[in-house]
């Protein structure tokens, strides 16, 4: 168990049958218990402000966009 947020395979027993089942058309590049305890570390550990500084940069860029956009209207 390589985090603190991983699942245990007790934990993993009770969860999986709750797990819908698709019809697989190629194999997955993840299992479903790698993408669970991906999504259970980010829930405990939470986002660096770097990644974040990255996305309202982008955002904030658009904005601008839209309002030089809007100038030239």
């Amino acid at each position: 168990m390589p985090y603190s947020s991983s699942l245990t395979d007790k934990e993993w027993a009770i969860i999986e049958p709750l797990l819908p089942q698709k019809k697989q058309t190629k194999p997955p590049k993840w299992t479903k218990r790698q993408i669970l305890d991906g999504i259970f570390y980010q829930l405990k550990n939470g986002c660096n402000w770097c990644d974040l500084l990255c996305i309202f940069t982008a955002l904030l860029n658009m904005e601008r966009c839209k309002s030089l956009v809007k100038n030239f209207e």
